[in-house]
């Protein structure tokens, strides 16, 4: 829990809140208006063959038994109608709900690889400058040991000394 605590990044955090916000409006815009109004709209429609079928039943009571069947099939029409439309809504929410996990977790894996490079190229960086110091150590070093006339001849004749004619 510290660790999260430890790593919790404010900029991240704003721009997913941001990203969930403008998903939730642009949803509330183009996708729960329209799924409501067509709800209401069949609603209106199972209200105005429910009330047509009642009218008959009245009209026509010597035709009791077709304005039964007539009423059962709008109820078994309005349920499955209704049926549908529930399960087109958890549709897209559950459709939004998984595009936005996507893509929050598109922008972490995005900023993990933006943050891969950015060490990979200090650690560049860094072994430039330790080679650089070295070459630079090591010409000093050469330096101090060849300044002299005399320690230039001493130091052939060791490496002579070291060659081995075969």
């Amino acid at each position: 829990m510290e660790k999260l605590i430890n790593d919790f990044s404010f900029g991240l955090f704003f721009w997913q809140a941001l990203i969930l916000v403008v998903l939730i409006l642009l949803l509330r815009k183009f996708a729960w208006k329209p799924i409501l109004d067509s709800l209401n709209n069949r609603e209106e429609g199972i209200k105005n063959a429910l009330l047509s079928a009642e009218n008959a039943r009245k009209e026509m009571q010597n035709l009791q038994a077709d304005n039964e069947k007539l009423l059962n099939e709008a109820r078994a029409q309005r349920d499955a109608m209704l049926k549908e439309a529930r399960e087109i809504k958890e549709k897209v929410v559950s459709d939004a709900a998984a595009e936005a996990q996507a893509k929050a977790d598109k922008i972490v894996a995005n900023a993990q690889v933006i943050i891969e490079n950015e060490k990979n190229a200090a650690m560049v960086d860094l072994k430039n400058q330790v080679a650089t110091l070295s070459i630079e150590i090591a010409e000093k070093v050469i330096r101090e040991q060849l300044s002299t006339t005399e320690k230039q001849h001493k130091l052939v004749e060791d490496m002579l000394a070291d060659v081995t004619l075969k």
